[in-house]
């Protein structure tokens, strides 16, 4: 099965409304720039593609919030920097509420505009920091390279920075 209503259309599928309401698939794979790819089978697609598929699914539902639990853990550097890049366009295009859980301190601070860092178990919030750059954020700022050095001393891991 090709990913594009298979997979994407699931959530219009379920809701009985994919008839009435099929634009939105296209609309949500032109949205990541996917359209070249209607017809691919999944395994036809790389890593970042299949990830594209992924927030593509949930888009097409038009959420107000989009949760994102470690999104990009299981791709490689180069596909997660791009994947990010695309999150925040998608972001800055359609304005959702984006709650991200992740492990990587540099993630967070490139995507977020606000960082909460917790303990271990029990989760305790050990620090909220405020992230104040407007996007397009560049991965060389000082500013950020701070606020990373930080985060890691929250961590404990600052001696190896």
């Amino acid at each position: 099965m090709a990913f594009g209503l298979g997979h994407v259309a699931l959530g219009l599928e379920a809701q009985g409304i994919l008839k009435s309401q099929r634009q939105r698939v296209d609309a949500a794979i032109d949205l990541v720039g996917l359209s070249g790819f209607r017809n691919a089978y999944p395994h036809q697609l790389s890593g970042g593609m299949a990830q594209r598929v992924a927030l593509t699914r949930a888009l097409v539902n038009d959420p107000k919030i989009l949760v994102l639990d470690e999104p990009l853990g299981k791709l490689d550097s180069l596909t997660r920097i791009t994947m990010q890049a695309e999150i925040v366009s998608l972001w800055q295009r359609k304005r959702f509420t984006t709650p991200l859980v992740t492990h990587d301190a540099e993630e967070a601070l490139f995507l977020a505009n606000r960082v909460v860092v917790l303990s271990d178990r029990p989760a305790r919030v050990k620090a909220d920091i405020a992230v104040e750059r407007p996007y397009p954020r560049h991965r060389g700022d000082p500013y950020l390279a701070d606020l990373r050095k930080q985060i890691l001393g929250l961590l404990g891991l600052d001696a190896t920075w």
